[in-house]
């Protein structure tokens, strides 16, 4: 059995679908503070889920999921704060929840004997980027709050695998898109944060803003690396097998060595609504790198993992995500 906690959230609810059209069993523990209560519903149609709501800053709520469920045999955590803003004007929270939620979790996996631990972990640790794209080698400097909540899990978990063999690994996102290809869960944030949900949200009320044209990139707006949502599930995938089969603690970038502009995001977003959208150009924000592009060739080569879906397929499947969330 798999613990999944932050399962109910937007990477953590389609990891959970994979496990489940694998045939396995899963429990996801989630505070439904940014999670949803129909996400997990509908994850209970696929398989066998078992859900416990909970809050990982409560050693005894993660202490008795661990002991009334004697057959978890390994970990995938995604359960944190994420927003980089936020992280900057409070990170008090930041800390609290992700790094204390964390040792909460690998002290109670450690007390029933569970040694094993896939961590959704972000491209925010390197910083600002000395070269692209960005290999594992590259410095992690984080720049703002979530960042360093990330890195210190990470170097965390390096001590905790020197000490008492507890294995993880550690996937660093560049940027999720997409949703499920069947339209059945996708992401749901309340504030939306995110590039892609916000331009196709945009309507005649709702101005879509673009922040900065004025970067030194092929087209003067900020690229990123778009990775697809049920990419990302597959390497978690890969990453339990590679740890079940006795890998060492590793980490990994997840991404696809392809960079897309802000502009060239809008524009595909134009293009599959079949629509113009309204479009205010403003200022840089302060804190965003030119171009963020990763090398994902160790996840490549040592957990097997090729991401399969372009940046159109995700925007695709995003935008008829959408259209289920307003039908609601």
């Amino acid at each position: 059995m798999i613990l999944v906690t932050g399962g109910a959230g937007y990477v953590g609810s389609h990891f959970v679908m994979a496990l489940l059209e694998k045939g396995e069993d899963v429990i996801v523990f989630d505070s439904l503070e940014l999670g949803h209560m129909e996400t997990i519903e509908t994850l209970k149609q696929y398989g066998n889920l078992k859900f416990i709501k909970g809050n990982l800053k409560h050693l005894d709520d993660i202490r008795g999921v661990f002991m009334s469920n004697k057959d978890i045999t390994a970990v995938a955590h995604f359960a944190a704060y994420s927003q980089v803003a936020e992280s900057v004007k409070n990170p008090q929270k930041y800390y609290y929840n992700n790094v204390y939620g964390t040792l909460n979790l690998l002290n109670a996996m450690l007390e029933f004997n569970v040694k094993k631990i896939v961590f959704s972990s972000t491209a925010a640790t390197y910083g600002e980027p000395v070269y692209t794209p960005i290999d594992e080698k590259h410095p992690q400097n984080p720049i703002n709050p979530y960042g360093m909540s990330k890195l210190m899990i990470e170097k965390i978990m390096d001590d905790y695998d020197k000490a008492y063999g507890l294995k993880s690994v550690r996937l660093r996102y560049f940027n999720v898109a997409g949703a499920d290809s069947s339209s059945r869960i996708g992401e749901w944030h309340e504030p939306e944060t995110h590039l892609i949900p916000n331009v196709l949200k945009a309507t005649s009320e709702k101005t879509f803003k673009m922040f900065g044209t004025d970067y030194d990139t092929q087209d003067g707006t900020c690229v990123r690396d778009y990775i697809n949502i049920e990419d990302l599930a597959q390497a978690h995938l890969n990453a339990l097998e590679y740890l079940n089969n006795g890998g060492k603690t590793n980490y990994f970038n997840l991404g696809t060595k392809d960079g897309n502009s802000v502009k060239e995001v809008f524009s595909a977003c134009e293009n599959i609504k079949g629509c113009s959208i309204p479009l205010e150009i403003c200022p840089r924000r302060d804190g965003d790198p030119a171009t963020l592009v990763a090398d994902n060739s160790k996840a490549k080569d040592v957990l097997n993992w090729i991401p399969k879906n372009d940046l159109t397929y995700s925007i695709k499947t995003a935008y008829e995500w959408e259209k289920v969330l307003s039908s609601n």
